[in-house]
Parts: structure tokens; sequence; C-alpha cells
């Protein structure tokens, strides 16, 4: 399975990319995409929504099962991925690069007793 190091990870298989100062790309983890299976549809609220940590936020659908996106970070939803919006699929394609929404947020994402770093994720996956 696919774990880079250059994004922390949730327990709820969600990845958070730093891309600036408080703001965040957010999307699924490869292993979560094929637990889902091929990806047809994802429900994301309006921009300027407010994301709560641990609450879901959106829903993402495969062809098999639909399973929430759980707000890995308490903050403000800035953007939403258009590609996603026509071409769900790309994120079974490149989960890593395929980010769902971007996230302002002020929360602490060197916590470790909230998020794992790579090998962390890898152990949580076995």
């Amino acid at each position: 399975m696919n774990t880079p190091s250059t994004v922390i990870y949730t327990s709820e298989h969600i990845w958070i990319k730093s891309i600036g100062y408080e703001s965040y790309e957010i999307g699924i983890t490869d292993y979560a995409q094929d637990l889902l299976g091929d990806i047809v549809f994802v429900d994301t609220p309006d921009l300027g929504t407010q994301v709560t940590k641990n609450t879901a936020f959106g829903v993402i659908e495969s062809v098999k099962t639909a399973s929430d996106l759980i707000g890995p970070l308490n903050g403000t939803i800035t953007d939403i991925n258009p590609i996603i919006r026509k071409s769900p699929d790309t994120i079974n394609d490149k989960p890593y690069e395929t980010w769902i929404c971007k996230l302002s947020s002020s929360d602490d994402i060197s916590n470790k007793d909230y998020f794992l770093d790579a090998s962390a994720y890898q152990a949580l996956i076995g």
C-alpha cells in the first residue's frame, strides 16, 4: 500500500497536506480507496462550511458502499476540487494527488496524539 511521508494521516483514513500557513489539502488514503472500490460520487459541503474534527462533513460513494468523510481538523472549507465533481474515480488512480477539499485551520497538526506519520499509519493498516 502506498503511504507517502509527505502527508499526515488520521485513523479514519484521511490524509492532510500542508499547503501554506493554516491551509491544508484533504483527501482519502490509498488504503481507503482500495477498500471502497470504484468511486462514483463525492458529496462535500459548500465553500465556507465549518468542519468539526471527528465529525462527518461529507460522503464518498463507490459501487460497493458509501462512507462518511470524517473531519481531520476544525476549520473552514476554502475550496472543493473541481476534478472530483466530474471524475470522482480519479481518487482511485491518484489518491495522494487528488485532494477532495482545502481547509483553513489553526489546529496543531504536529500533535502525535491525533495525527499519524507514514510509519504509524502503515502500522495501523497492517
